[in-house]
C-alpha cells in the first residue's frame, strides 16, 4: 500500500468509528470514502452495526451494497452524520473544494441534510487557498451549456468542458455536465463566488463548500490522524 493510501484509509477508519448502531449516514464519493465503505463493511459484520447509508454516487451505491450496507436515498429527515473527501481543504477554515470525482451536486444534497458533516482527505488536500491545487467544478445543465459557459467565462472562470473517454462530455449522475474552471484561483471569497455562479441560468452547482464541515480528519503516509475543526 502506497503512502497515500495508507493516509487515506486512516482517515477513513477513524471516521468510520463515529458511527453508532442506529445512525442515518451520508456517503460520500471517491478514493479515501472507498475505504470508509470497506471499514463500515467491516464492522457491519463483525459487530453487528446498523445504519442507514445515503450514497451520493452510483459508484458508492454499488460498493456499500457489496458491503451489506443497507441504504436509503434522503427523504427529508435529516441525516445524524455525513462522511466525505474532498479535492481541496483550507487550512484554518475547512472551506473545500469538492467535484473533481463529479458527484457534487449529490454530495451537497447530502451534507446540507447532515447535522454533522466530517471530511476525511490525506495531507496532501490541504491547501492555503481554495483553487491553489483544483479547479473550481461547476455543473451546468445540458441544455444550451454552452451559453453558460461563456456567461462563467465572464466571470473570470476559464470554464474547460469535462470530458470522458475520448470527445464524449463527461455526464454526472444527475445527467448534467461539468465545466472545470481554473481561472478563479486563489478563491478567497467562496461566498460571492458561489452567490454569482448559482445567479446564472442554467449552473445547477458550484463545487465549493465554504461552511459546511464541522471538522476534517487528515491521514499522513504512516497512518497518524490528525482532527482539524472549524473554528467558531
Amino acid at each position: 500500500m502506497s503512502g497515500a493510501d495508507r493516509a487515506k484509509q486512516a482517515a477513513a477508519e477513524a471516521a468510520a468509528r463515529l458511527v453508532e448502531s442506529g445512525m442515518r449516514v451520508g456517503i460520500g464519493s471517491g478514493s479515501t470514502v472507498r475505504h470508509l465503505i470497506l471499514a463500515l463493511g467491516r464492522r457491519v459484520r463483525a459487530q453487528g452495526l446498523r445504519l442507514v447509508g445515503i450514497p451520493t454516487s452510483t459508484e458508492t451505491e454499488a460498493l456499500a451494497l457489496t458491503q451489506g450496507i443497507t441504504l436509503a436515498e434522503p427523504d427529508g429527515t435529516p441525516l445524524d452524520l455525513a462522511i466525505d473527501g474532498a479535492d481541496e481543504v483550507e487550512r484554518g477554515t475547512l472551506r473545500l473544494i469538492k467535484g473533481l470525482g463529479g458527484a457534487l451536486l449529490r454530495e451537497k444534497i447530502v451534507a446540507e441534510a447532515a447535522r454533522r458533516f466530517v471530511v476525511i482527505a490525506d495531507a496532501s488536500k490541504m491547501v492555503e487557498t481554495l483553487g491553489e491545487r483544483a479547479p473550481l467544478p461547476v455543473e451546468v445543465v445540458r441544455f444550451g451549456h454552452a451559453a453558460t459557459a461563456q456567461r462563467i467565462a465572464v466571470l473570470g472562470g476559464r470554464p474547460v468542458l469535462r470530458r470522458a473517454q475520448g470527445e464524449a462530455p463527461f455526464i454526472t449522475d444527475g445527467g448534467n455536465v461539468i465545466y472545470d474552471c481554473p481561472g478563479f484561483a486563489p478563491i478567497r471569497d467562496p461566498f460571492t463566488l458561489a452567490r454569482d455562479l448559482r445567479a446564472i441560468a442554467g449552473v445547477v452547482e458550484t463545487g465549493l463548500f465554504p461552511s459546511h464541515a464541522e471538522c476534517a480528519l487528515i491521514g499522513t503516509a504512516d497512518g497518524a490522524v490528525t482532527e482539524l475543526e472549524r473554528p467558531a
